[in-house]
């Protein structure tokens, strides 16, 4: 980093401060970080590029508090693990921490049990299309992503 990057990235958070979740600045637009404009009404948001970024960062977190949780998913296939993942991302590592049975099903090779017992949740009735594609996904250990994507 050249002293110009250096010093220009110190001046920044010494007068912007830095905030690492949503806040309002002092115009009332929702701003994020070093004085990040993220509020739609301004024209703030983020590029592709840096949701790419984020999103790739928010798995990785997901999937090594998993495996420090559930080491045997380092076993699975990668449909399967995927589908741990996702569930761990839309609810927690926690709220995925949850599904006990299902998750005993996942670890001794039982999934179509462990797909039915998915669909058999309070998950599967707040999220009836994303519970059928995960759970076709763990039973046949074949990816299953929506249309458009």
């Amino acid at each position: 980093m050249s002293n110009f990057d250096t010093n220009i990235t110190r001046l920044l958070r010494a007068e912007e401060g830095e905030i690492l979740n949503e806040y309002k600045d002092h115009l009332g637009y929702s701003t994020i970080g070093v004085g990040r404009l993220i509020d739609k009404r301004k024209g703030g948001g983020i590029t592709a590029e840096e949701s790419a970024y984020l999103l790739n960062n928010d798995i990785q977190k997901r999937l090594g508090e998993l495996e420090r949780k559930l080491p045997w998913i380092k076993s699975l296939d990668d449909a399967r693990r995927g589908v741990l993942v996702s569930m761990a991302f839309q609810m927690g590592v926690d709220g995925l921490l949850g599904f006990k049975n299902t998750l005993e099903m996942v670890r001794t090779g039982r999934y179509a049990d462990a797909a039915k017992g998915m669909l058999n949740s309070l998950w599967a009735t707040q999220t009836p299309n994303r519970a059928k594609r995960h759970s076709e996904q763990m039973r046949t250990g074949q990816w299953i992503i929506k249309d458009g994507f």
